[in-house]
């Protein structure tokens, strides 16, 4: 079209794409956390209170889930980024926790959760419930005995990164992928910076 670049035809459409799901979509539930509005400033120390209470919830630890937060916080979470990026990327995940739709959908029928998947990139609050019920699965379904080389809440973190099945491997003495190993890396350094914001 004269006059007009692919890149501006494509910032508009997302920008009209943003407001249509905004004035249609759920806003966030009445008293949970919000994100803040500069992107840049989110910290997942911001709901440690939130980490307390769903990982009681669970039954895991709140470092776990403080420490997935944090190893998920590559990303910037605001609801108007992440409904410009599902436009762009539709099975993208969502929430300050990175949860897919199908790892979604198994927690929200295995727990009766009313809420929509959509629900977790308007609800931190949802969000951090939802990993935190997600966590305490991968837990029921980790085996008692387990590979020395890894402890409890690092199996739950690689489970959360790539699956119960692989978790189930890791415990069983299978050598994580490259990708794996990086995550638990990150996983090791955070946690010791949660068990900081936790006290």
């Amino acid at each position: 079209m004269p006059g007009h670049n692919g890149a501006d035809m494509t910032e508009k459409a997302m920008t009209r794409v943003a407001e249509e799901n905004m004035a249609s979509g759920p806003g966030p539930v009445e008293n949970a956390p919000t994100p803040p509005l500069r992107p840049a400033a989110y910290d997942p120390a911001d709901y440690a209170d939130v980490v307390a209470e769903c990982a009681a919830e669970a039954g895991v630890t709140p470092r776990l889930v403080m420490a997935v937060l944090y190893n998920e916080a590559y990303k910037p979470h605001h609801p108007l980024l992440e409904r410009l990026w599902q436009w762009w990327k539709p099975a993208a995940s969502f929430g300050v926790a990175n949860m897919h739709r199908a790892t979604f959908e198994e927690v929200r029928r295995r727990h009766g959760l009313p809420q929509r998947w959509q629900d977790l990139r308007d609800d931190p609050a949802f969000a951090v419930r939802a990993a935190a019920l997600h966590l305490g699965d991968l837990d029921r379904a980790l085996p008692e005995r387990h590979s020395p080389a890894y402890t409890r809440d690092e199996l739950l973190a690689l489970g959360y990164n790539t699956g119960e099945r692989n978790m189930r491997a890791f415990a069983g003495g299978v050598a994580p992928g490259r990708m794996a190993r990086s995550y638990l890396r990150r996983f090791r350094e955070n946690r010791e910076r949660s068990g900081e914001v936790l006290g």
